[in-house]
């Protein structure tokens, strides 16, 4: 059981150096969780890119969309995830279960059976893992006034992690081997459900059981549809692939016309909800603008851990005093500057467009990851005939992105909360992430584009419609806002902070 004075410490602010047994537990486990995560992003694009002789998948030009497909697949079922925890497994059970497929996954990798198996087990074993944690954080802090405190210094264990991995696991997979990576990241899935695996006694009940279990007629119909949609998966497969057509391509296409279907679903399912009011659903509507905002956002971040990464490997000078930098150690740079840069975002953020939060804040965020990649198009028009660029460039481009990213973040989580009812948070924040894995799959469908026009243009124009949706924010500021209020008298609606801890959830 937890103790009394650890069910105080939820009234107190928890620190690196004054927690309970109980959150160590999460926070370790986080960074574990989060490391074999960001393990794998560093090395997926290469490792697909890799010819077979030295264990890749020998993807070439498909390589960043394989990742985007699988960034949005992980996205896509993170709602099933958290509906697993609640209904059926309980957060406990629920975090063990998705520590257990990730690290399937990683073994199956490792092993050089079939990548979409192994990539199918990680993106399950993430989706399930990932919501669940977030839900008991928030379970044993309760209402306690440490619970802030607890989920910032969480964004401290992803940071690391996302720090750390590339570093780690990309010299494994570079330098020796891509089984290599994959089993250090096997390895910390195993140690991460390890450490919630001995610690029910910390725990207490919490967790323990769903917080609404179904009914056995629920279940049955549960497993009859669950039952009905992987038969159909496994007819479709098996066609594609006696059809020939079994492909990345066909990967990329199928995301997005899930993601799409899925979105657009979701979105008019909540508008036509009975208990919403009407000055709700104009809200809703309006915030479309917004979801759409973070889609493009996120479509371009993604890239980071693609197309950036593929242009440090062919285009970057990375050899310093005889030592020839593994191109995904670049990946380490967005979480540096996120560290750095978060404190000083979180005393800027409340100054900045008071009057017109949201808008003016997206503008910010979407011109900043703009001049990024207009910033990379300048870079990639000094590599033809092979000559290759200064680092600077993409430590430049990665600098903009982690600020705008800390800056979408942290608004667009907060005004997804608050745009509704509070009894509709976690149906509006899962819809805010379906919209971000819809852009990573358009995303990953757009490579296409790379072999029709030179990478420079690509850039380019990736920059220029991201920081012209910025300025059209800016110059709607004053609808958008007039859109988005609250009319006197209606229903309160909790407003959330805004920390930079809201920074990089989609993938944390």
């Amino acid at each position: 059981m937890v103790s009394p004075a650890e069910q105080a410490l939820g009234d107190r602010t928890v620190t690196l150096f004054r927690m309970p047994d109980w959150y160590s537990r999460l926070f370790s486990a986080d960074l574990l969780e989060r490391f074999g995560f960001y393990g794998l992003q560093a090395v997926l694009v290469l490792y697909a890119a890799a010819p077979v002789s030295t264990g890749g998948l020998a993807l070439g030009a498909d390589a960043a969309a394989l990742f985007g497909a699988w960034i949005a697949f992980t996205y896509m079922l993170s709602l099933a995830g958290g509906w697993l925890g609640d209904r059926v497994l309980g957060a406990r059970r629920a975090m063990l279960t998705g520590c257990a497929l990730s690290a399937a996954g990683f073994a199956a990798l490792s092993a050089g059976l079939p990548a979409a198996a192994g990539l199918g087990l990680l993106a399950i074993g993430n989706a399930v893992f990932k919501p669940n944690h977030q839900a008991m954080v928030n379970l044993m802090f309760g209402d306690g006034r440490g619970r802030e405190s607890g989920i910032s210094l969480m964004f401290v264990a992803t940071q690391v992690s996302s720090l750390l991995a590339p570093l780690a696991c990309g010299w494994l997979g570079e330098r020796v081997s891509w089984s290599a990576a994959f089993l250090a990241c096997a390895a910390a899935m195993v140690l991460a459900g390890a450490r919630i695996a001995t610690a029910a006694n910390r725990f207490g009940p919490i967790g323990l059981a769903p917080r609404a279990g179904l009914a056995p007629a629920e279940r049955a119909r549960l497993l009859r549809r669950t039952g009905l949609v992987l038969g159909v998966a496994a007819v479709a497969t098996v066609c594609a692939a006696l059809a020939g057509v079994l492909s990345v391509r066909t990967l990329v296409s199928a995301a997005a016309v899930l993601l799409l279907v899925a979105t657009v679903t979701g979105f008019r399912s909540l508008h036509r909800n009975p208990e919403l009011t009407g000055a709700d659903r104009r809200r809703l509507t309006a915030f479309l603008t917004v979801f759409c905002g973070a889609a493009l956002f996120w479509m371009i971040f993604a890239y980071s851990g693609s197309l950036l990464t593929l242009f440090a490997r062919d285009h970057v000078r990375r050899d310093f005093a005889g030592f020839l930098v593994p191109a995904s150690w670049m990946q380490s740079v967005i979480p540096l500057f996120t560290l750095l840069f978060a404190p000083l975002i979180a005393r800027l953020l409340p100054r900045l467009g008071r009057r017109h939060n949201v808008a003016v804040k997206f503008a910010i965020g979407l011109c900043l990851i703009g001049a990024g990649f207009l910033t990379m198009a300048i870079a990639a028009g000094q590599t033809g005939g092979g000559a290759k660029v200064s680092p600077l460039w993409l430590v430049g481009a990665y600098l903009v992105s982690a600020l705008g990213e800390l800056v979408i973040a942290a608004v667009s989580i907060a005004a997804t909360a608050d745009v509704l009812p509070r009894t509709f948070t976690a149906r509006m924040l899962g819809l805010y992430w379906l919209f971000a894995g819809l852009g990573s799959a358009i995303g990953a469908a757009l490579l296409r584009l790379l072999q029709l026009i030179p990478e420079q243009y690509y850039y380019l124009g990736l920059g220029t419609v991201s920081v012209l949706t910025g300025l059209l924010f800016l110059r709607s500021r004053r609808r958008l806002t007039a859109a988005l209020r609250h009319d006197p008298g209606e229903h309160e609606v909790p407003r959330p902070s805004e920390p930079p801890t809201a920074s990089r959830t989609l993938q944390d």
